[in-house]
């Protein structure tokens, strides 16, 4: 075996979820990379290099006390180190849950969702009253929650208050985290992807707020506001993100 990251494991898009157990040994976070990056052995690029991860790989990742950097666990319990900005934090923890069979007691390592649902209805309840109390001006290219900031900076923005790193773009964005296949499976705080027709590709995005609606900085509306997710809003929406 090559000293690759541990967390290089063939997860499905929608990882495996596992119930909390007092008996569970959490390993780290897992993390998602947005771009190809190498896994360096020290936090620094003069470092040797463990393993070059390609985009969208999954990780098990650990705060690091170095700036800037993330700690990636590796095979045999080797750590090392990846650039913050070229990896997504995402709501689930990677444990070894402990079973006892007739061998002895035995463990598999599996991934868990975080108890976050509270959390991102919270952050769909902030993001909607934020978006009624500032009428923030809709800005191309914007990260200025204040005064100007387009549709996938206000999402990565109020994920970033729940600890969720995010890409900066909303093509980007709708290649990270767990997929919701069906519409009627939409919490609130999930995330939405639109299709932009002219650029041919994802171009818009917005978070879920629950009854059908869903709050985004739009330039339609000249800045952040809540729209029902009507068949308009459907007909272009290809994908959604937990």
């Amino acid at each position: 075996m090559t000293r690759t990251a541990i967390a290089l494991i063939a997860l499905s898009l929608s990882p495996a979820v596992l119930a909390k157990s007092k008996s569970a040994d959490v390993l780290g976070h897992l993390g998602q990379t947005v771009k190809a990056t190498p896994i360096l052995s020290r936090p620094s690029t003069k470092a040797g290099v463990y393993h070059r991860a390609q985009p969208y790989e999954y990780l098990i990742i650990r705060a690091s006390r170095y700036k800037g950097w993330i700690a990636v666990v590796m095979q045999q319990g080797k750590i090392g180190y990846i650039k913050a900005d070229t990896v997504a934090r995402l709501p689930f923890e990677v444990v070894r849950s402990q079973t006892q069979g007739e061998r002895g007691t035995s463990g598999e390592w599996r991934v868990q969702e975080l108890g976050t649902s509270a959390t991102r209805a919270q952050l769909a309840e902030y993001a909607e009253d934020f978006a009624r109390r500032h009428k923030t001006p809709y800005k191309w290219g914007g990260n200025d929650l204040y005064n100007g900031i387009d549709c996938s900076a206000f999402v990565k923005t109020m994920y970033g208050k729940i600890g969720i790193n995010l890409p900066r773009t909303a093509a980007e964005q709708a290649r990270v985290g767990q997929k919701i296949t069906r519409y009627e499976d939409l919490q609130p705080g999930d995330r939405l992807y639109f299709w932009d027709r002219k650029r041919g590709k994802i171009g818009h995005t917005g978070i879920y707020l629950g009854n059908g609606m869903f709050v985004h900085s739009s330039s339609n509306n000249r800045g952040l506001a809540t729209d029902r997710l009507n068949e308009k809003w459907q007909k272009i929406l290809v994908d959604a993100r937990r």
